[in-house]
């Protein structure tokens, strides 16, 4: 069993050891190019979950106007924020957008017929918010 599967953070730090000192020939590079990938799709995967929230929360408001408040917008604000620091972060994930989102608005539908008890086919099947607005600091929709 190498150390990679017996103990993840002592791999971590010896791998970065190893870099450091130039000693590629030593790398676990099988094992290292995973973990790289695995880091991509964390970055991705982060993106999605975001906007589902943020999209969820779009949904709440648009469809149950009587529960309109400032923890929902609150949440909105949040997510946009964030958003926006993961795309600085990571610029290349911009393409992806409109994929992600409307991956993402499928969970939010879902989230939001939970959360709210209606039923999900209230809600359109697909995102009736175009990325613009998603985005957008202060939008809402009516």
């Amino acid at each position: 069993m190498s150390t990679y599967e017996r103990d993840f953070y002592a791999w971590t730090q010896n791998q970065a050891t190893l870099l450091r000192s130039h000693e590629f020939a030593h790398l676990d590079i099988d094992n290292l190019s995973e973990e790289i990938e695995a880091m991509g799709r964390s970055e991705r995967r982060q993106l999605t979950n975001r906007l589902e929230v943020l999209l969820a929360h779009l949904l709440k408001w648009q469809f149950q106007p009587e529960r309109r408040g400032r923890s929902w917008r609150s949440t909105v604000s949040e997510q946009r924020r964030r958003i926006a620091r993961l795309l600085r972060d990571n610029p290349s994930l911009q393409p992806d957008l409109p994929l992600l989102l409307a991956d993402a608005y499928q969970d939010a539908r879902h989230a939001a017929a939970d959360e709210t008890g209606l039923d999900v086919t209230i809600f359109p099947a697909a995102s009736p918010y175009p990325l613009e607005d998603v985005l957008a600091a202060e939008w809402l929709p009516a």
